[in-house]
């Protein structure tokens, strides 16, 4: 009998994923490849990898439209603190994602606008 949640070879893109996510602090615009690379691979993944995914378009889209409230909010200075708020909540989700991952265990809500 297969361990569902045995290695699969999409953790490693699953994987390769949050990296990419990571590195787009700091270099825009990886973070539609990681995307479209998630979109990709959902569909051809095991249940428990599923949930990553998910949880990596949730973060993609979610995160832009945090990053959308932050710059229109710019001029009444609390932009700034929008800002600052999704950088940390995408590092905290990348970084939680990717704990879970290694660990080989699902998302426990994909589906979560925060952490």
């Amino acid at each position: 009998m297969l361990d569902e949640n045995m290695a699969h070879p999409n953790s490693g893109t699953a994987n390769a994923i949050y990296i990419l996510y990571l590195v787009n602090i700091v270099v825009p615009f990886l973070g539609i490849i990681g995307v479209i690379m998630a979109y990709v691979k959902q569909s051809e993944s095991p249940a428990w990898l599923q949930t990553h995914f998910r949880f990596q378009i949730r973060t993609f889209w979610i995160g832009i439209l945090y990053v959308v409230i932050g710059i229109i909010t710019l001029a009444i200075i609390i932009g700034f603190f929008i800002l600052l708020f999704t950088t940390v909540w995408y590092i905290i989700r990348c970084a939680k994602g990717m704990n879970a991952l290694s660990n080989r265990q699902p998302i426990e809500n994909p589906a979560s606008w925060l952490f």
